[in-house]
């Protein structure tokens, strides 16, 4: 009871200066930001420490610093105002405008393969919205993720320490595999020694990231030799450029070239041992909920992934290239399991 009775008192000015507080670390400056009283902040600060029963912040001559107690209910009540704010701004906009814009994180080597047919279904459903796609190494996605530019991610699972406070939902998993143009030399041979790559480009993923981990542990399996020259790039329009007109042998997951495979731009080399397959999923902050319209998306993606998951399972091409089936199938989505 007590509780339920907290919750009917905090009202929308508690949270927004206590939030004003905490960023500026001072009542005065956040007086400032909201355009009213610096008493006025203090008795609303007041009254919130007295509904909850706790101390948010310590004050003294170096300004005001949040509690232990303060720090754990500011993401709940900076997800509050976010929410509230959203729903205002979304109830206000003129007939006709967009209803909404939706900011989201992917990595490139899956973008090309995924975004398509999500956005196509999602398009369906709501025809009024800006989606503004962040493209990155994981490691940004992730970053830009705790700092709230992103409402959610398509990513890798990442080390522990990197998911602290992050929740990760597999959709798929895929392999790393070597590709190269069509007609290449490399391609023309049923089995490769591992020599053969001294007379080529090579180009790898980026240091550091866990495709380049998965590459590496091929090349030792495979016996290649130390590359004495190789190029690193994450962009997919320019390992495809490389691997097109330089002869490059690109090792790169498989989603990210489908479409050159399927119409024979590029061919896979028939390598001795299979790229480990790497998780693919939906990377969220585990103490916000997902807006209507990212809860939209994120329902769309999970469709298309269990669409790919059926369609490998059986051999067929990828949802990628039936986006036209996809959408005339608007169902509920059904969550893939975690």
């Amino acid at each position: 009871m007590q509780r339920s009775l907290a919750d009917s008192r905090v009202k929308f000015r508690h949270l927004q200066c206590f939030l004003a507080v905490a960023q500026f670390g001072s009542v005065q400056r956040a007086a400032e930001s909201l355009s009213i009283t610096q008493p006025a902040v203090s008795k609303t600060v007041a009254e919130l420490e007295a509904i909850l029963g706790v101390k948010l912040f310590e004050r003294g001559r170096h300004g005001a610093v949040p509690t232990r107690e303060g720090q754990l209910f500011m993401p709940h009540a900076s997800a509050c105002v976010s929410a509230l704010r959203q729903g205002v701004d979304l109830l206000a906009r003129p007939e006709g405008a967009a209803a909404a814009t939706l900011e989201i994180g992917v990595l490139p080597t899956v973008a090309a393969a995924l975004i398509p047919p999500v956005l196509k279904r999602f398009a369906a459903l709501w025809p009024r919205v800006i989606v503004r796609l962040a493209t990155g190494a994981n490691p940004e996605l992730l970053e830009r993720l705790k700092a709230g530019t992103i409402e959610f991610a398509i990513g890798r699972l990442a080390d522990p320490e990197r998911m602290v406070g992050l929740s990760f939902e597999q959709l798929f998993s895929e392999p790393l595999i070597a590709v190269v143009r069509a007609g290449h030399p490399l391609a023309l041979g049923a089995g490769l020694p591992a020599t053969s790559l001294e007379d080529f480009p090579v180009v790898l993923p980026p240091f550091g990231t866990l495709i380049r981990q998965s590459a590496e542990s091929l090349l030792s399996a495979w016996g290649v030799p130390p590359l004495s020259a190789f190029v690193e790039v994450l962009s997919v329009s320019t390992g495809r450029a490389l691997t097109l007109e330089n002869d490059a042998v690109w090792f790169v997951p498989l989603s990210a070239v489908e479409y050159e495979l399927a119409h024979g731009m590029l061919v896979r080399l028939p390598l001795p041992f299979a790229g480990t397959d790497e998780p693919v999923g939906l990377i969220r902050r585990s103490d916000t909920q997902p807006s209507p319209v990212g809860r939209a998306l994120i329902d769309a993606v999970r469709e298309v992934a269990r669409l790919r998951m059926a369609a490998a399972a059986e051999g067929k091409p990828k949802p990628a290239t039936k986006a036209k089936k996809a959408n005339r199938t608007r169902g509920t989505a059904t969550p893939t399991a975690r």
